[in-house]
C-alpha cells in the first residue's frame, strides 16, 4: 500500500496537508485519524494512506468503531456495485493487507477482528480521532462551566484536518457516511459560537461566523449565530442584511422560507429586544465602542422626516417591499407583529410617507 509519510515538526510531503501532524494523546501509542486525510500516526510520525482498495475497507471499519460491518457492506464500499465473484475471498485479502500494515506501525494484529458476519475494528478515544471529538462534546454538553466547555468544543474542533477522508475512493462512504460526520462537524461550530455569545465575545467571533456562514450559505443556524452576534456588536444593518441574504437564498434555491426561529431572531432585532435568554442586548445601531457625546457628520446633518426614516427601515428590512407602481407589498410577518401590538395594517402600505403625514403648517 502506498503511503505518504509525515514527522512531527517537518514540512508534509506533497499530496498531505501540513498540518496533518500528529495529536495522539499518548506519543507512541498508535492512533488513527479520519477528520480529514485517512492516517495513522503514533504521534512521531504520521502515515497518510494513499487511495486503495484497503484504505477503503480501513475507512469502512474506522466509521463503525467497537461495531461489527457486514461483509456486504464492505463489498459495496470497495468494489461499489461490481463486487469480484470471489468477493469473500478478495476481501479477505484486504484484511490480510491491513494487518500487514498495522503490524509496521504498530497496531495491534488483533485490532481487526474477524466475527460472524463481517469483521469489527476496536476502538476508543485514545485511538481514534473521530471518538476522541465525540467524547470531548460530550464533555463540553456536560460541564457547567461555560469557559471550559467552550475549551472543550474547540478542542474537538481543532480534531479536524482538512477533508474529509480526502483520500478515500469510496462512492459508498461519501454518498451515505461523510456527509453525516460533516452534520457533527455543524453542530460543534454551533456549540463553539453559541459558547462565544455566552461570554459574551459576540465582536470576536463574527469574522468566524461570516466564514462559516460562506460555507454554508443556507444553513440556518450558523447564520442566526451571526444575526445575532452583529445585531450585539451594535451592526443592525448587517444583522438584518444577513436575514435578508439568507431569506433570498432560501426561497430561491429550495423554495422554503426561514423557520420559527430565524424569523423570531429577526422580529428580536427588529424590535431591540434580547433574544435566546442571553443578556440584553445593546440598543439597535448603536455601537459599544462609540465614546460618549462623539457625533459624525451624518449625526450633525438635519435628520431625514420620521416617516421617510421608518420606511426605509422597514423596506431595508425585507417587510416592505416596493412594486413597480410605487406602492409597497406588506410582508406577513410585519403585518403578525402589528397584530400582536394590538392594531391592524391596510393591504397595502401608503404610496409616500407624506401620505400619511399632517399638512404643514400654515
Amino acid at each position: 500500500m502506498r503511503k505518504a509519510v509525515v514527522k512531527t515538526g517537518l514540512p508534509a510531503p506533497h499530496g498531505a496537508l501540513p498540518d496533518q501532524q500528529a495529536t495522539a494523546a499518548h506519543p507512541g501509542r498508535p492512533r488513527f485519524q479520519v477528520l480529514g486525510l485517512l492516517a495513522i500516526t503514533d504521534g512521531h510520525e504520521t502515515v497518510v494512506l494513499q487511495p486503495s482498495k484497503p484504505t477503503s475497507l480501513l475507512a469502512a471499519l474506522l466509521l463503525h468503531p467497537g461495531a461489527v460491518v457486514s461483509g456486504e457492506l464492505l463489498q459495496r464500499v470497495v468494489w461499489g456495485d461490481r463486487p469480484p465473484s470471489g468477493g469473500r475471498s478478495a476481501l479477505h485479502t484486504c484484511v490480510l493487507r491491513l494487518r500487514r500494515l498495522f503490524s509496521k506501525y504498530g497496531v495491534a494484529d488483533h485490532a481487526i477482528e474477524a466475527v460472524p458476519g463481517g469483521y469489527r475494528l476496536q476502538a476508543d478515544a485514545e485511538s481514534l480521532d473521530l471518538l476522541h471529538f465525540r467524547d470531548l462534546l460530550g464533555r463540553a454538553s456536560a460541564g457547567d462551566d461555560p469557559e471550559a466547555a467552550l475549551r472543550l468544543a474547540r478542542a474537538a474542533l481543532g480534531l479536524w484536518k482538512g477533508p474529509l477522508l480526502g483520500n478515500v475512493h469510496s462512492d459508498e462512504l461519501h454518498r451515505d457516511h461523510v456527509p453525516r460526520l460533516a452534520e457533527e462537524r455543524l453542530l460543534a461550530v454551533e456549540r463553539v459560537f453559541d459558547g462565544e455569545l455566552r461570554l459574551g465575545r459576540h465582536r470576536e467571533m463574527i469574522a468566524e461566523a461570516r466564514e462559516a456562514v460562506r460555507g454554508q450559505p443556507g444553513h440556518e443556524g450558523l447564520s442566526a449565530l451571526l444575526i445575532e452576534a452583529l445585531y450585539r456588536s451594535g451592526r443592525r444593518a448587517e444583522a438584518l442584511a444577513e436575514y435578508r441574504r439568507i431569506h433570498a437564498h432560501l426561497t430561491s434555491e429550495l423554495g422554503v422560507e426561514p423557520g420559527a426561529a430565524l424569523r423570531a431572531l429577526q422580529l428580536a432585532v427588529l424590535r431591540g429586544e434580547p433574544y435566546g435568554g442571553r443578556p440584553a442586548l445593546p440598543a439597535a445601531g448603536v455601537p459599544p465602542s462609540r465614546a460618549a457625546g462623539a457625533s459624525s457628520a451624518l449625526e450633525r446633518a438635519s435628520p431625514p422626516a420620521p416617516g421617510a426614516l421608518v420606511l426605509r427601515a422597514l423596506v431595508d428590512a425585507g417587510l416592505l417591499e416596493e412594486d413597480p407602481s410605487g406602492r409597497y407589498r406588506v410582508h406577513d410577518l410585519l403585518r403578525l407583529f402589528v397584530q400582536a401590538a394590538g392594531t391592524s395594517l391596510p393591504a397595502t402600505a401608503p404610496h409616500d410617507p407624506a401620505e400619511t403625514s399632517p399638512p404643514p403648517a400654515d
